[in-house]
């Protein structure tokens, strides 16, 4: 028998970050997070570093999300996960912990897909967006504009052709020899900055994405500067920062301007990893303005992975019957929709 006011305990592992939540008639509770500093020296997640990891915080993050909020096991009515897509070995932690607990418990268990759970952060607080609304997905794996029409009807109508916002953040960072992750290096040393240098914008599709060239470009230059002056990135750190930035972000505010523009639609929003950059969040309030939209931004512990997204997302299924079996397996390519 379905509870019209569920409490579901969410697990995300897409990546590096172990989270877990829950949710109780719809408000989260509690949601726990386990950051995996490993990776910093490496300049980048290790995959099977990640799922090693996973494995060790997964039963300790869990414990700490069900007492912070005061839920036991015999409480639960379903459980959720992070379907795809993600790095494999991290995806399977958390799925085969999930329908571990769910035979143990015999409840239902729930398939999130992370990307759809960014979308439904929005859903975690007010103020909350109307159907249909616009939500750029932008994050170190994935650069997508949505039209989610609710919260199992979303269709993706432009993506990158090649490297996401994200990652090209942290992989100019590597030129920059800033700290992984660099997304947010660059966004506080932009803030000190100008963005003097200009970068090219790919000349791709309507609503299509592609950031390879301007790593690309950034390489180039820098290499071409340092031959000159070898302090070059030294002495204009910051400008360079708020140049990249700049390029960056106002190519994604283009995206969605022309996107808002097709499809009439006033309602805008961002989520995901980048959502987090204040460049992209003030140019979006800027433009809102002059467009007279209503634009929709997750508090910042919802922007990154976190397992609320996952509840939130799981409510929603959970209320319409939307489970998976103990067949399921991980994708680590799940599409929307």
């Amino acid at each position: 028998m379905i509870n019209k006011s569920p409490t579901i305990l969410a697990i995300e592992s897409s990546c590096d970050d172990t989270s877990a939540a829950i949710i109780s008639g719809g408000e989260v509770l509690s949601n726990l997070i386990a950051n995996q500093e490993v990776h910093r020296e490496y300049g980048g997640v290790v995959p099977e570093l990640a799922s090693r990891k996973h494995q060790e915080n997964i039963v300790p993050v869990v414990n700490q999300a069900m007492a912070a909020a005061n839920v036991r096991q015999e409480n639960l009515d379903a459980i959720a996960f992070t379907h795809g897509p993600g790095l494999l070995g991290s995806l399977l932690v958390g799925c085969s912990f999930t329908k571990s607990m769910a035979l143990a418990l015999d409840i239902p268990l729930i398939g999130v897909n992370h990307m759809e759970a960014h979308i439904m952060a929005h859903f975690i607080e007010e103020p909350r967006p109307p159907y249909p609304f616009l939500c750029l997905t932008v994050s170190g794996g994935h650069t997508q504009l949505v039209i989610a029409r609710d919260s199992s009807k979303m269709e993706v109508i432009g993506t990158t052709r090649d490297d996401a916002a994200g990652e090209a953040f942290d992989k100019i960072g590597k030129y920059l020899n800033l700290d992984y992750p660099a997304g947010p290096i660059i966004d506080r040393l932009a803030q000190q900055g100008q963005a003097k240098f200009p970068f090219p914008k790919a000349g791709v599709d309507m609503l299509e994405f592609s950031f390879s060239g301007l790593k690309t470009s950034v390489l180039y230059f820098l290499k071409k500067q340092l031959k000159k002056n070898a302090s070059f990135i030294q002495e204009n750190l910051n400008d360079i920062c708020a140049s990249v930035q700049h390029t960056i972000v106002s190519t994604l505010i283009e995206k969605i301007e022309t996107a808002a523009n097709m499809h009439g639609i006033t309602h805008i929003a961002i989520a995901g990893g980048v959502s987090a950059n204040s460049g992209l969040r003030q140019a979006l309030s800027d433009k809102a303005k002059e467009k007279s939209w209503q634009v929709y931004i997750p508090k910042l512990e919802y922007c990154t992975d976190n397992a609320a997204m996952i509840a939130m997302a799981a409510h929603y299924k959970y209320l319409n019957e939307d489970f998976v079996d103990q067949t399921v397996t991980p994708e680590p390519r799940l599409k929307i929709g």
